[in-house]
């Protein structure tokens, strides 16, 4: 049998359609009409709504997200961190003042009815402890020191001194140097008097 299907039909009678009234062919029997993809399309480009798919990232580039992150983790950790120096720094000054006051106990040398003010400077400011006039000349040739502890001025020796300060240097508010010359130390004049409402 040569002839093919076609020519079979149109034997019968049957008449082919004009080109204006074909329906599309239809694959996968049945439905709507198969939509065609781009070209140069892969099948697994498939459009996946209003936006384009993203770009593969480079090789190397850093997730800002990640990076962000990373970053407040490490400014928690530096938080952190300050936050434990500075309380073991308070323990630790907490433990020094604690054995000053130890150390200092029964060995203080102020002088309840002394009235000479010798005047010095501590802490940004000008202070003053009251001596008598045998202290005052100690105090000037060094023989003697003054601490600070809780507030109060302490006239110690010399010795107590350089134990103090071994503790707790900040402590240490009055240590003469007797070599020192006399315009390192103006205060140690009694006549030289300062207003103590003065702030240096």
């Amino acid at each position: 049998m040569s002839n093919s299907l076609r020519d079979q039909l149109m034997g019968l009678g049957f008449k082919p359609l004009p080109k204006s009234e074909r329906k599309p062919e239809q694959k996968g029997g049945g439905g709507r009409p198969q939509a065609r993809s781009r070209p140069g399309a892969s099948p697994a480009q498939k459009p996946s709504g209003p936006h384009p798919p993203k770009p593969p990232r480079e090789p190397g580039e850093i997730d800002l997200a990640k990076a962000y992150a990373l970053r407040a983790q490490r400014e928690q950790e530096e938080r952190l961190a300050a936050q434990k120096a500075k309380e073991e720094e308070a323990r630790r000054r907490r433990e020094a003042r604690a054995k000053l006051a130890e150390l200092l106990k029964g060995r203080t040398l102020n002088d309840p009815d002394a009235e000479i003010a010798r005047h010095f400077e501590y802490g940004g400011k000008i202070k003053r402890i009251y001596v008598n006039a045998e202290q005052l000349r100690a105090l000037n040739a060094g023989e003697l020191g003054v601490v600070q502890l809780d507030g109060r001025y302490l006239l110690v020796t010399a010795a107590t001194l350089a134990e103090a300060e071994a503790v707790f240097p900040p402590c240490v508010a009055l240590k003469v140097d007797p070599n020192a010359p006399a315009e390192d130390d103006p205060y140690a004049d009694p006549k030289y008097q300062v207003p103590d409402d003065l702030v240096w």
